[in-house]
């Protein structure tokens, strides 16, 4: 599968509109007024739209695909990867302040602990586009419609970025435009996976799965983003456990 030079060419639209920000007089402006209208929504809604864009949360919550589509799943899982690596070296690049280190704490709302430093990109929002692209694209042309509402929710995450004082908005942008390259990588290699390695008994699938042990671990021993978050964890937790068990049945079927 190949993908048009337009759908690569479409990051740059975001992209361009963060730089744009970033160099205008508009950045703090945006982000007041943002966060300022977000305010008025619960903060668990803000914290549990953002648990879409932490890379243990969005893989918890997609794991039943290991069953019903472990290509798309692959796919969320390579996009995962490169964007978890180049999410903190460009942080690292740009070192660029965030909200809480421009202005004093009674001059917006935040949610959860001040972060300072390294804002660009915004990694949640750059995961929840990775993924959102990967799934997109890992499928056929006209299989894709319904799943425009990835990039809706991918779009939320961002925004609640804002909402809960980390991220600028040029953050956000730089962020999506990032995660749809990412994503069109993650779709672009899981299109190399011969069906024969997708099926349930072969080793891919299995380290999958072996992932999800992880998650567990993950979601038992810590808390991701914020204590709000908790019921979502359990949630996660339990579809893990629900596919681990419809995946081990398979490995039994098979082996009668």
């Amino acid at each position: 599968m190949r993908f048009s030079w337009l759908a690569w060419s479409v990051p740059l639209i975001p992209i361009g509109m963060g730089a744009a920000l970033y160099f205008s007089e508009a950045q703090q402006s945006t982000f007041l007024a943002i966060n300022s209208v977000t305010r008025f929504a619960p903060d668990w809604v803000w914290t549990w739209i953002t648990f879409l864009g932490n890379g243990w949360g969005v893989f918890a919550i997609s794991f039943p695909l290991l069953i019903l589509a472990p290509r798309a799943l692959s796919a969320g899982i390579f996009a995962g990867g490169v964007a978890s690596i180049v999410s903190p070296i460009l942080k690292n690049i740009f070192s660029l302040p965030r909200p809480a280190g421009v202005f004093q704490e009674y001059e917006f709302y935040r949610i959860g602990e001040a972060v300072f430093h390294k804002a660009m990109p915004s990694g949640h929002t750059l995961t929840a586009f990775a993924v959102a692209s990967a799934y997109f694209f890992s499928v056929s042309a006209e299989k894709r419609k319904p799943l425009v509402v990835l990039f809706i929710v991918a779009s939320a995450v961002g925004v609640s970025r804002n909402a809960m004082g980390a991220h600028w908005l040029t953050d956000v942008l730089v962020g999506a435009g990032l995660g749809i390259w990412c994503g069109l990588i993650g779709a672009q290699l899981a299109t190399l996976l011969p069906n024969k390695q997708l099926s349930p008994r072969s080793p891919w699938p299995r380290i999958i799965a072996v992932g999800g042990i992880a998650a567990l671990y993950v979601l038992l021993t810590q808390t991701l983003d914020h204590p709000l978050n908790m019921p979502l964890q359990y949630a996660g937790i339990t579809l893990i456990l629900l596919t681990l068990l419809f995946f081990l049945q398979q490995q039994n079927r098979r082996r009668i």
